[in-house]
């Protein structure tokens, strides 16, 4: 079978899926395209040849009967009314991250897949699938070392434009961090803050960064995170996972370091379509499998719900001047258990 898709958002991480959907992975094929400005969309169309449609809506492109499974690439703050209609049409949707902005959304996004009583979202959180990532996750499920104690994150990046807001810090990039941090511990995480450090003469007025993340789990794990979006050296992302009797972290950047006469030194990646090529391509390819298969894969809905709702708690602690907050989680439904 050859998974019929159609792309909701052409902007950048759109045309990126299309790219790798279409010179990379197997088994599907772009017959659709939608987004506000009609002639990315028809670029899009264009681009991919055959019969491929444009749409100006994602309603139109999830009415379209040729259309198997949708990709939602859009800004988060539009996802709720795309997912839902993906659902209610009984399609397949991969939706990139944020699964929704509030967590009020998400729940509106849950209650749609229990009333259909089938799991169809996956969630793009493509660090599930990073090699790397997996590596450290088996050593903490294998129990070999003892449990995690502590888990220490740097996401940092090269430079932010002047549209990165402060709010973004922590619902556009440290949700990374977030939903890695539960898919990896297997826990929840319940207690957040947000602390704020010496503002980097790079960052715009108005953007007040690096922030410091500090999470608590069930258990009582410590997990920390530093954001510094404007670090110019490129676009690192480092995690430290420490257990009782040993400690796991990511190699660096995935390349090879080169040592000569004038020292030590690697391959810097400068975004994250360079660092976690790998994994966006595993993602997308297991999504398409699962299509043709008839079952989910990934993360689910619960997943965004969960990651959006620390995400909430976050936000409110940066308000607040770097109090610890309290997650609200509703009870998990046992339709994602």
């Amino acid at each position: 079978m050859t998974v019929k898709i159609g792309l909701i958002g052409c902007g950048g991480m759109g045309r990126a899926h299309i790219d790798r959907i279409v010179n990379e992975l197997s088994g599907a094929e772009i017959v659709a395209a939608a987004d506000v400005n009609l002639e990315a969309a028809q670029a899009v169309a264009d681009s991919v040849g055959g019969d491929a449609k444009a749409y100006g809506t994602g309603a139109e492109l999830i009415a379209d009967p040729n259309v198997d499974a949708v990709l939602i690439a859009t800004f988060g703050s539009v996802h709720t009314p795309d997912v839902i209609g993906a659902i209610e049409a009984g399609k397949y949707v991969l939706v990139e991250k944020p699964l929704a902005t509030t967590a009020e959304d998400c729940q509106a996004i849950m209650e749609a897949e229990v009333r259909g009583g089938k799991k169809l979202v996956t969630v793009g959180f493509m660090r599930r699938f990073d090699k790397a990532y997996n590596e450290i996750k088996a050593l903490v499920d294998g129990g070999e070392y003892g449990p995690v104690l502590m888990v220490h994150n740097r996401h940092r990046n090269p430079s932010v434009p002047e549209s990165y807001t402060s709010r973004m810090l922590i619902d556009d990039t440290a949700i990374h961090e977030i939903d890695t941090m539960r898919w990896m511990t297997g826990e929840e995480i319940v207690k957040v803050r947000t602390d704020s450090v010496r503002k980097s003469t790079r960052a715009h007025a108005k953007l007040e960064e690096p922030i410091v993340l500090v999470f608590y789990t069930e258990s009582g794990i410590r997990i920390d995170d530093e954001v510094n979006v404007n670090l110019e050296y490129g676009y690192s992302i480092e995690c430290e996972v420490v257990m009782e009797n040993a400690a796991a972290r990511l190699g660096d950047q995935e390349g090879i370091y080169v040592r000569d006469v004038h020292g030590d030194r690697n391959r810097m990646c400068q975004d994250h379509n360079d660092r976690f090529h790998g994994a966006f391509n595993a993602e997308v390819q297991s999504w398409i499998n699962a299509v043709a298969e008839d079952t989910h894969t990934g993360s689910s809905s619960w997943d965004g719900y969960a990651a959006t709702a620390v995400v909430d708690a976050a936000l409110a602690s940066q308000e607040q001047g770097g109090t610890e907050v309290e997650v609200e989680l509703i009870e998990k439904p046992d339709f994602y258990a």
